[in-house]
């Protein structure tokens, strides 16, 4: 789950204040944070011609839908309804123009500006799970759900950097 602390990033930073926030703005940036990097994932799917970048965001995709599948059910369980909030709202604004400059992208340049984008994107999105949304959940189940996402967002940042670097070298 994904999110924005002081600056988030999701093709553009965004500046912020940490606002306060209940589980349920919560819930509601994680599933708009996740659903995001789903996207960049299909949009890498269709406009990359790497297989290493392929695989990358078939990961992507993989792991952030079962987040979000995992989030659902929890929210459905507790019978919390994800709140739409100033902070998912920014996060789906700076995602149109994300998506806008991918999808106009092909080939190598293609590969280079997601890359890029995934490793900005999880490093914000680590910063914000820590820093601002595990600190304000009330709720414990929903804290376990985020705690035990984090150490998959550290492995997707380094695949990222992995990548990058590879990438970077040619």
């Amino acid at each position: 789950m994904l999110f924005a602390l002081s600056a988030f990033v999701c093709g553009g930073a965004l500046a912020q204040a940490n606002p306060a926030l209940n589980d349920a703005e919560i819930a509601h940036i994680g599933v708009t944070a996740n659903q995001i990097d789903v996207n960049y994932g299909n949009i890498a799917l269709k406009n990359s011609n790497n297989p290493e970048v392929k695989r990358f965001a078939q990961t992507m995709i993989d792991d952030h839908s079962g987040v979000i599948k995992a989030a659902t059910a929890l929210a459905q369980r507790l019978g919390v309804t994800p709140q739409d909030n100033a902070m998912s709202k920014s996060l789906n604004a700076g995602a149109v123009t994300e998506t806008k400059k991918l999808e106009s992208l092909k080939g190598a340049e293609f590969d280079k500006a997601y890359v890029n984008n995934e490793v900005e994107y999880h490093k914000a999105v680590i910063t914000a799970v820590h820093t601002l949304l595990i600190p304000q959940i009330q709720n414990a189940d929903v804290k376990d759900l985020f705690v035990s996402i984090s150490p998959v967002l550290d492995t997707h940042l380094e695949h990222a950097y992995m990548l990058q670097k590879k990438l970077n070298s040619k």
